[in-house]
C-alpha cells in the first residue's frame, strides 16, 4: 500500500458471517468489529456493507410447505436484519463507536438526484463519527429489482462517497490460478489496470449463502479500480486481515487504480440498470470513444436511436455488431437525438464527463 487510506468502504459477505450450519458467526462478527474500530482510532472513515441478515433469522423461523420461495426470504430478511443490526449495535458499542443503517435497493439510486440524497447521507454520518452499516432492503426487493448481490452494492457505495479503498471480504485469500483449495494454486497478488483475460482463473460457482460469486466480486473490483479505487479481495476469516491492511502486510488480490474520474461518471458507471433507451454507434465512433484522448459520443457517428428518453436520462450505447460498448447521460431527449442522427458540427448527444465504457473493466 503505497498510499494513506482515509475512507474505506468494506464489504462483509455471508460466506465470513455464517457458519457451516447456516447458523450467523458471532464470534467472526466481533473480531470484524474490533478490527473496524482499530481502523477508524487510527483516523480512517468506514463504511461497512454488511451481508448476513438471512442467516440471524433462519434456524428461528418455520415455514409450511406452501410458503413461496421469495416470501420466505422476505420474512428471513425482515426478522433477520433487526438480529444484525442490534448484533452490529452492541459490538460497535462495546468499543465505543455509533451506527447507523440504511438499506437501499436499486430504484433508490434510479436518478441522480436520488444517489446524491444517499450521498449526503452518508457524508454526514461520516462527519458526525458515524459508521453507516448498509444493506440491500431484501424485504421488499425482488428478482428483477435487485442488485446483482452485495459486491456490486459496495462498488457502487464506494464510488458515490468517493472512497479511496474498497475491500471485498470473502472466504478465501483472493483470485487463484486455478481452484484456492489446491495448493498448487498461486495467488494473483496484483491486477494491473490494464490487465484483461482474467475471467479465465475464476469459478462462476457461487458460495452457499450468498448471491455473489469471485466472478462478481472480479468485475466490480475491475469497475472500482477504473474509477480510480483501490481494491481488495481478501480472506474475512484471516485473523486481522484489517490491521493487515493498515499495517501493508495483507495477503490478498490487490487491483490497481487507474486515475480518479469525476463524481458524475461514478453514477453513470453504476446505471446500467435504469437505462431508458439506445443508441448504435457505427466503427468510427466506436474507435473515437475508445481512444487515448477523450472524445465525446457526436450525432454524425450515430446510426440509430431507439427508446423513449429524456435529456438527463442514461442510455445504452452499443456498436453495429450488436455487442453493448457503454453507457452515457443523454444531452438531449431520443426525439431531438433521432432528428440529428448522422449530423455533423452537433453538440454531443453523450458529453465524456458522463460517458462509461466497459472495455475498461473487462474481465
Amino acid at each position: 500500500m503505497n498510499y494513506q487510506p482515509q475512507r474505506v468502504v468494506v464489504k462483509v459477505g455471508s460466506n465470513v458471517l455464517t457458519k457451516d450450519d447456516g447458523s450467523p458467526d458471532k464470534e467472526r462478527m466481533a473480531k470484524l468489529v474490533k478490527q473496524l474500530s482499530f481502523l477508524k482510532e487510527q483516523g480512517v472513515q468506514v463504511v461497512l456493507v454488511s451481508s448476513g441478515a438471512v442467516a440471524f433469522a433462519r434456524n428461528h423461523i418455520t415455514f409450511d410447505e406452501k410458503t413461496e420461495s421469495v416470501v420466505r426470504k422476505q420474512i428471513l430478511a425482515s426478522v433477520g436484519q433487526i438480529d444484525i443490526i442490534h448484533s452490529y449495535k452492541d459490538l460497535f458499542q462495546e468499543e465505543g463507536h455509533r451506527i447507523a443503517q440504511i438499506v437501499v435497493t436499486p430504484q433508490d439510486f434510479l436518478s441522480r438526484r436520488h444517489f446524491l440524497n444517499i450521498k449526503d447521507c452518508l457524508s454526514g454520518l461520516l462527519q458526525h463519527d458515524i459508521i453507516p452499516i448498509i444493506n440491500e432492503n431484501d424485504a421488499v426487493a425482488v428478482t428483477e429489482l435487485m442488485f446483482t448481490d452485495n459486491d456490486e452494492l459496495a462498488s457502487m457505495t464506494a464510488a458515490m462517497i468517493d472512497a479511496d479503498t474498497l475491500i471485498l471480504l470473502t472466504n478465501v485469500d483472493g483470485i487463484y490460478k486455478g481452484h484456492p483449495n489446491d495448493p498448487e494454486s498461486k495467488l494473483i497478488e496484483r491486477v494491473g489496470s490494464s490487465s484483461k483475460g482474467m475471467g479465465r482463473y475464476v469459478s462462476t460457482t457461487k458460495s452457499s449463502f450468498g448471491r455473489g460469486g469471485m466472478q462478481s466480486k472480479m468485475k466490480m473490483a475491475k469497475k472500482a479500480a477504473y474509477l480510480g479505487i483501490h481494491v481488495y479481495i481478501a480472506n474475512g476469516n484471516r485473523d486481522n486481515v484489517l490491521v493487515d491492511f493498515f499495517q501493508n502486510n495483507l495477503t490478498a488480490t490487490y487491483f490497481e487504480p487507474q486515475s480518479a474520474k469525476p463524481n458524475l461518471k461514478k453514477w453513470v458507471a453504476h446505471s446500467g440498470n435504469y437505462t431508458k433507451g439506445e443508441v448504435v454507434v457505427n466503427e468510427g465512433a466506436k474507435e473515437a470513444l475508445h481512444a487515448a484522448e477523450a472524445n465525446s459520443l457526436l450525432p454524425v457517428g450515430v446510426v440509430s436511436v431507439s427508446g423513449n428518453f429524456s435529456k438527463g436520462d442514461i442510455i445504452q450505447i452499443w456498436d453495429e455488431h450488436g455487442e453493448k460498448i457503454g453507457l452515457g447521460k443523454a444531452e438531449y431527449g431520443s426525439k431531438k437525438a433521432t432528428e440529428k442522427i448522422g449530423m455533423s458540427n452537433q453538440k454531443p448527444i453523450v458529453h465524456y464527463n458522463y460517458l462509461y465504457l466497459f472495455e475498461y473493466h473487462s474481465i
